[in-house]
């Protein structure tokens, strides 16, 4: 399946001050497939080694930090002569941190060598203190598959139409409830390579919400991993609590839906754990619309949100039925999907992370993002009722040039004020212009 990144990827490639790759992302969001298909499809050869699987390759990097003889022990195991025309791909890298630290010295003495790495869990140890080489590297972020980039599979012509027109023109009306369908399905399956696969090959949701069952299944295994014990019911009990925090409507996080008599400074590492892992995402208050956000952060106050929609729907125990039952995805579940559908998506197109704001307890604007050094003011709306006395109150407080309402009303800008359907969200930076 194609993705968006393969356009970055190719663009990395293709540099002439080129540094090693670090790939980050949560598992099974694709980061081994999407390595692999960089190497078969251009480049003339490549080499895979996953330390998880061999880690015996692990001693390549313990024993020596001399490139040339790295380079000569990966050709020996693969019988393959590696040059500039080779890709070379190490997966679950957070499996040998003297590995990642090499990477400092491919960049510095074979810069002409083209080699990516990621790991599963690779966050957390860039988070631990081992050692890293700053400032030799490149970062890209993957998350799960967009409604974008699932859109071709479910209906080409409604996906060439949006790619297609400008991004200004309103939602044709031949197109926007065929979108609309296909959207609401996208709520249920979400984006997980797996599910999505899956789902393709069969049209059941049944088999879909098996395999989001399993992987969430696998992430709690993953929790075992924590090198503290004691916190590991902690990660446990913060992830199981995203469903009843985003159901709320005044979505701040709150301790004691973790667990009765539960205090911030003891689920602080936990949830510093979920977020380092990339399967949530945590989004602060602002006390002040002004640049820079990060400035007027209150560290105490924030929400949290799960990567992927289609795991939170499955972690809602809400039956794919739901699908069937008219706009009830948009209404009754606005936070735990809507919401958190509005998050993924800003989250994959702006590199500044989103924040909210609120006026005390009489307003709150659901998300504050950064575009051409403006504060953009978001409120996410989830029918066609688009009434906001919060957006008013701080359009009228600060004046912002531009504010976004997401709904299921059609595309329309007014008085500075765009509003995108839900389903366009993947084209918020298109609508904003780059």
């Amino acid at each position: 399946m194609e993705r968006v990144i393969q356009k970055e990827l190719l663009h990395w490639k293709n540099k002439s001050q080129r540094l090693p790759l670090i790939l980050q992302g949560a598992r099974q969001v694709g980061k081994t497939h999407i390595m692999k298909w960089l190497g078969v499809h251009h480049y003339q050869k490549h080499v895979y080694f996953n330390f998880d699987e061999r880690p015996e390759i692990k001693e390549f990097f313990v024993t020596n930090k001399q490139v040339d003889r790295i380079i000569e022990l990966f050709g020996l195991v693969s019988g393959i002569t590696i040059d500039q025309n080779t890709l070379i791909i190490l997966d679950e890298i957070q499996e040998c941190p003297e590995a990642l630290n090499s990477l400092k010295y491919f960049a510095e003495n074979r810069p002409e060598i083209h080699i990516i790495c990621a790991g599963s869990l690779l966050g957390l140890l860039l988070n631990n203190g081992h050692s890293f080489p700053v400032g030799k590297v490149e970062f890209m972020e993957m998350h799960p598959m967009s409604f974008r980039e699932v859109l071709p599979y479910w209906d080409e012509p409604s996906a060439k139409y949006l790619e297609s027109k400008n991004p200004l023109e309103p939602i044709h009306a031949l197109f926007f409830n065929s979108i609309l369908y296909q959207f609401k399905k996208y709520l249920i399956i979400g984006g997980m390579p797996a599910a999505i696969k899956t789902f393709n090959q069969n049209n059941q949701f049944e088999e879909a919400d098996q395999v989001l069952q399993n992987l969430l299944l696998s992430y709690r295994g993953d929790f075992a991993k924590h090198p503290i014990m004691t916190d590991i019911a902690k990660i446990t009990h913060v992830f199981d609590s995203l469903p009843t925090q985003l159901s709320r409507e005044n979505k701040k996080f709150v301790f004691q839906l973790v667990r009765n008599g539960a205090r911030a400074r003891e689920y602080e590492d936990a949830i510093q754990w979920l977020v380092n892992s990339g399967l949530i995402h945590r989004v602060n208050l602002i006390t002040k619309p002004s640049l820079p956000l990060t400035a007027y952060v209150q560290v105490s106050a924030f929400k949290l949100y799960c990567m992927d929609v289609g795991l939170i729907r499955k972690m809602s125990t809400l039956s794919p039925s739901a699908f069937a039952e008219g706009n009830r995805l948009f209404t009754e579940f606005k936070g735990t999907l809507t919401e958190n559908y509005i998050l993924q998506s800003l989250i994959s197109q702006f590199p500044e992370k989103p924040y909210y704001w609120t006026s005390g307890n009489t307003a709150e604007v659901d998300f504050l993002i950064t575009h051409n050094n403006q504060i953009i003011p978001i409120e996410v709306k989830s029918d066609v009722n688009v009434k906001s006395r919060s957006l008013t109150l701080y359009r009228s407080q600060y004046q912002p040039p531009i504010s976004i309402r997401y709904s299921l009303q059609n595309l329309e800008t007014r008085d500075g004020l765009i509003n995108i359907p839900l389903f366009l969200a993947d084209y918020t930076n298109e609508i904003l212009g780059k």
